[in-house]
C-alpha cells in the first residue's frame, strides 16, 4: 500500500512538473515582448526568472529519473544525490540572475526610460495568475524533496516578482514615478538571494554528509548505551543519502558473549533509531574490546 502510495505520488508531481513547466515558458515569451514594449526592465527581470524556472524543472525531472535508477557495481548506492546536485544547481542559477538584474537595475536608475505601465501590468498580471498555478502543483511534492522544493522555489519567488510588477506598474500608471521599476528589481533580487542561500546550505549539507538537523548524538548515545548488553557505541557516522534515506553506522562493544545474541541488541538499536530519530538504514559493526581509542566520532 505505501509503494503504491509513493508510485502514485511521484507520477503525479512529474505530471505537475510537465505543466508547471509548459506554464512558465508561454509566460516568458509573453513577458520578454510585453517587456521589450513596454520597457519595463521589471517585467523582462521576471520573464528571466520564468525562463530559468522552465530550465529548472527540466532538471528536476531529469533529477528525478536519475534517482530512480537501479544500484550498480559502481554506483552501490544508487543516484540519488542526483536530486540534490539538481537543487543546488537550480538554486545557483537563481544567485546568478539575481546579481545579474541588480546590476542592470543599478544602471537603470543613472539611465531611466520611459514606460508603458498598462502593458507592463497586463502581463505581469497573467504571470501571476501561471506562477501561482505552478507553486500550487508543486506545493506537496516539495514538502519531502529538496529537488522538487528549489524547482517550487523558483516559482514561488517568481510570484512574489510578478506582484511586485504589478505593484510597480500600478505605481507608473497613476504617479508617473519610473524609478520604482528598477527598485523593484532590487528588492526581488535581494529576497530571492536571501531565501536561496537557505536552500544553497542545506543541499550542501547534504552533499557535505553531515549530520542531520535533529538527531543530537550526545542522545543517541545514552539511548544505545541504554540498551542491556551494550557497553558503549563509537566510531559513529550519521549522514543523509538524500531528503527520504538517512545512513547510520557505528561500532557497537559488547559484553562477552556469542555472536547470535548480538541479533537481539542490533534489532532493539535499529528500532530505536527508527522510531526516535527516522533512521532507515542502519550498519553496526558489534565486537568486544577491540577498538583503543573508543572515542564517539
Amino acid at each position: 500500500m505505501a509503494h503504491n502510495h509513493s508510485h502514485s505520488a511521484e507520477s503525479t508531481s512529474e505530471k505537475n512538473l510537465f505543466i508547471t513547466m509548459a506554464l512558465n515558458f508561454s509566460i516568458t515569451i509573453a513577458e520578454v515582448i510585453g517587456g521589450f514594449l513596454s520597457g519595463s526592465l521589471s517585467l523582462i527581470s521576471d520573464a528571466l526568472h520564468n525562463f530559468s524556472d522552465g530550465i529548472a524543472i527540466i532538471i528536476t525531472y531529469i533529477a528525478m529519473r536519475l534517482s530512480k535508477k537501479p544500484r550498480t557495481f559502481k554506483y552501490t548506492f544508487g543516484l540519488k544525490r542526483a536530486e540534490i546536485i539538481a537543487a543546488i544547481i537550480n538554486a545557483s542559477t537563481l544567485i546568478i540572475i539575481s546579481f545579474f538584474l541588480i546590476k542592470e537595475a543599478i544602471e537603470r536608475f543613472y539611465n531611466p526610460s520611459p514606460i508603458t505601465g498598462s502593458l507592463m501590468l497586463i502581463v505581469a498580471a497573467l504571470g501571476l495568475v501561471a506562477n501561482v498555478i505552478g507553486t500550487l502543483l508543486l506545493k506537496k511534492g516539495s514538502e519531502g524533496n529538496l529537488n522538487i522544493r528549489a524547482a517550487y522555489f523558483h516559482l514561488l519567488s517568481d510570484a512574489v516578482s510578478s506582484l511586485a510588477v504589478i505593484i510597480g506598474a500600478v505605481f507608473i500608471i497613476f504617479y508617473k514615478i519610473y524609478w520604482i521599476d528598477p527598485l523593484l528589481t532590487i528588492l526581488i533580487s535581494i529576497y530571492i538571494l536571501k531565501e536561496t542561500y537557505e536552500l544553497v546550505k542545506e543541499a550542501l549539507d547534504v552533499i557535505m554528509m553531515s549530520s542531520p538537523a535533529g538527531i543530537n548524538l550526545d542522545e543517541l548515545k545514552i539511548l544505545v548505551e541504554g540498551i542491556p548488553g551494550v557497553i558503549n557505541i563509537h566510531h559513529v557516522h550519521l549522514w543523509k543519502l538524500n531528503d527520504n534515506d538517512t545512513h547510520f553506522e557505528a561500532h557497537i562493544e559488547v559484553e562477552d558473549m556469542v555472536v547470535s545474541k548480538t541479533i537481539d541488541i542490533q534489532k532493539l538499536i535499529e528500532q530505536e533509531l527508527h522510531e526516535r530519530y527516522e533512521i532507515n538504514h542502519t550498519t553496526l559493526q558489534f565486537e568486544c574490546d577491540k577498538c583503543d581509542t573508543p572515542k564517539l566520532v
